[in-house]
């Protein structure tokens, strides 16, 4: 009866086994936990390009007709990294929300000045 009670045992061990947490040991730090992919930190040209298609189109929809061109740059000129890599991330997947990201940049005293100075140069 103890064999079969021992061989009990190791079978629920055998398939516990998979479900054990390794406990690192002193000294070694503890393995990172699987989470998604980290976003891009970094701008490519691609990326760059699709960020300033966006903000060009937001651009002609509040000034239809107008050569937005120079206003376009202005925001990009004052776009963080992250913003410009957010706002082609989210053109890239139909995520709503550039808009208010390309608002938010357009609302900052540095870009409204920059805005403000190429209307005059273009008028």
């Amino acid at each position: 009866m103890r064999f079969m009670s021992y061989a009990g045992i190791g079978v629920v061990a055998i398939a516990l086994a998979g479900c054990a947490v390794n406990t690192p040991q002193p000294g070694t730090a503890p393995a990172a936990p699987n989470t998604a992919p980290a976003a891009p930190t970094t701008l490519d040209a691609a990326s760059r390009q699709v960020a300033r298609n966006v903000i060009n189109s937001e651009m002609e929809k509040r000034l239809p007709g107008a050569n937005v061109a120079p206003y376009t740059d202005c925001v990009v000129n004052n776009a963080t990294t992250a913003e410009l890599i957010d706002i082609a991330q989210a053109a890239r997947s139909g995520v709503a929300g550039t808009a208010d990201s390309v608002a938010s940049i357009v609302s900052r005293p540095a870009t409204t000045q920059c805005i403000s100075g190429a209307a005059n140069t273009t008028a």
